[in-house]
């Protein structure tokens, strides 16, 4: 069995990538594609703990700016963080994974409340931890809630999917030189404001000296390769 890099992993997906090719609301097999790879993380040993997005179902910050009301509009974006986390945690259990999810908002007929001391009880007991509806506060994006659980949790890096193999200087889907980065600091991810994930979330790594590792979730393995320190993506330390 090859030997973990990372035993306790921050993995932040998007709700984008759940839509599979549909591009809107969620598609079951990519669902099973992607817990299929946390299951064969988890059977090697590894505490997940997942933070994930709600953008194929509603968009926060796209509704603002067609006049919601920020805060309103966040709070929509949170729910559906909720109904992602419920699909992942079907599809999860399906593989034979114990799962729990932890909402930082209130619903107690649908699933736990978000506390600290509790997730991270339920990681020690080797079930996987869904983090769902951000930080329970608008104006902060899941990547910021994602930063700050994996502080909260103790976990020794945050890992995010991505549908490219890790960061670019420009999108590589538009420009065919874009360069791909191995290594990354975090003043360079904030000074050439490079999509990694919002500056709030990097400036918060940062201060606490977490790395993140940005990698392409669609090939098979690489979440594997990920945790035990193989070569996948872009790092950013």
């Amino acid at each position: 069995m090859d030997k973990l890099r990372f035993k306790r992993v921050l993995f932040k997906l998007s709700g984008e990538a759940l839509a599979g090719d549909k591009g809107f609301g969620i598609d079951p097999a990519t669902v099973t594609t992607f817990c299929s790879e946390i299951a064969e993380a988890a059977a090697m040993g590894a505490e997940v703990a997942l933070v994930i997005g709600g953008g194929n179902i509603f968009r926060g910050m796209s509704a603002s700016a067609s006049g919601m009301d920020r805060a309103s509009a966040d709070y929509m974006g949170m729910l559906a963080t909720v109904m992602n986390a419920v699909a992942v945690q079907d599809a999860l259990e399906k593989l034979g994974l114990s799962t729990r999810v932890l909402s930082a908002i209130t619903m107690q007929e649908v699933c736990e409340s978000y506390i600290r001391r509790r997730a991270i009880r339920h990681l020690e007991k080797g079930r996987v931890v869904i983090c769902a509806a951000g930080t329970g506060n608008p104006y902060f994006t899941t990547d910021t809630a994602a930063a700050l659980r994996a502080m909260e949790l103790k976990c020794e890096v945050i890992i995010k999917g991505t549908k490219v193999n890790g960061v670019y200087d420009k999108d590589p889907k538009k420009f065919d030189d874009a360069v791909l980065f191995d290594r990354l600091t975090y003043m360079d991810v904030l000074e050439r404001q490079l999509a990694v994930m919002d500056s709030t979330a990097i400036s918060l790594a940062m201060d606490n000296r977490m790395p993140i590792v940005v990698f392409n979730m669609f090939e098979p393995g690489n979440l594997k390769r990920v945790i035990t320190g193989q070569k996948a993506g872009t790092i950013v330390e």
